[in-house]
């Protein structure tokens, strides 16, 4: 990807993001940044691993539902800065999102968001030089950790940053974390227990999803920690709407389906990798 088009890609974001509380789409932006909407369309999926519409959608809700925990806004209020015409419209895609009804959010009052400002890495590394290095993370990790979560936190429902920080500290203590990176950039991070025998976090920044790094990090983890053992995992039940391909990524990786989980009060379900099997080297 060349510095142009993340420059574009950023500029494209930067107007989102000035513009959030508006009534925004392709048009709109293509235009802010005198782009062809279909090219545009084109860059910001393959850079950002969603639509421009998906993006706007998921950060206008995550403001929605900012302002329904931390404000005392009436729905349709907040129903219409979100850029929806009426208080059902908006009712019915924020509960396929949160599975809660804003009164119920409200009510609850724990806010988390779906998508937060994605932040490009302005100088990502071609493919053909991505380093395939991992290493097991180390206490001066966690700032460029915790920088990463931000970027993938769409796919971990309930994710509190602030936990998540402590539990990544004690992952990093135990030597049950790891990363991968492109220079300064964590590129790919996962925390895993070995006792419960499941991967308890597993994100790869969307600029490189493309770059198998999902897969460097599980075949480290099956010839490593996890050699010759079942592994778990949990992620969306199918078909839920705020899965941007979490579940579509663990199942490529060779994961099945097992139990469905509610987790958090968020309907979950369990995924199994079954153990590695060893080549007969007596034929």
């Amino acid at each position: 990807m060349g510095n142009h088009q993340v420059e574009n890609i950023a500029a494209a974001i930067s107007y989102i993001e000035a513009h959030l509380y508006e009534k925004l789409d392709l048009d709109t932006v293509a235009n802010a940044v005198c782009y062809s909407k279909y090219h545009l369309h084109r860059m910001f999926t393959g850079t950002v691993g969603i639509t421009p519409h998906d993006y706007i959608q998921r950060r206008q809700l995550t403001e929605a539902a900012k302002l329904l925990v931390f404000s005392k806004k009436q729905i349709i209020e907040i129903a219409l800065a979100a850029g929806y015409e009426s208080q059902q419209a908006f009712t019915s895609i924020f509960k396929a999102m949160y599975k809660q009804t804003p009164l119920e959010y409200r009510q609850n009052g724990a806010f988390y968001p779906l998508q937060l400002e994605f932040l490009l890495n302005k100088n990502p590394s071609v493919p053909g030089g991505m380093p395939q290095k991992i290493s097991y993370a180390a206490p001066a990790d966690i700032p460029a950790w915790m920088n990463f979560v931000p970027l993938v936190i769409g796919g971990f429902p309930h994710l509190d940053a602030a936990s998540h920080l402590e539990q990544a500290k004690r992952y990093i203590q135990r030597s049950q974390a790891l990363v991968m990176r492109d220079g300064p950039t964590i590129i790919g991070a996962a925390a895993f227990s070995c006792q419960a025998g499941s991967i308890d976090f597993l994100a790869v920044h969307p600029q490189y999803r493309h770059y198998g790094v999902a897969k460097s990090l599980l075949y480290f983890m099956v010839c490593h920690p996890f050699a010759g053992r079942e592994i778990s995992i949990t992620t969306f039940r199918e078909g839920d709407k705020a899965d941007t391909g979490q579940r579509e990524e663990y199942k490529r990786l060779g994961f099945a389906e097992s139990e469905l989980l509610t987790e958090f009060g968020y309907p979950t379900q369990r995924l199994i990798l079954p153990p590695k099997q060893e080549e007969n080297s007596n034929g």
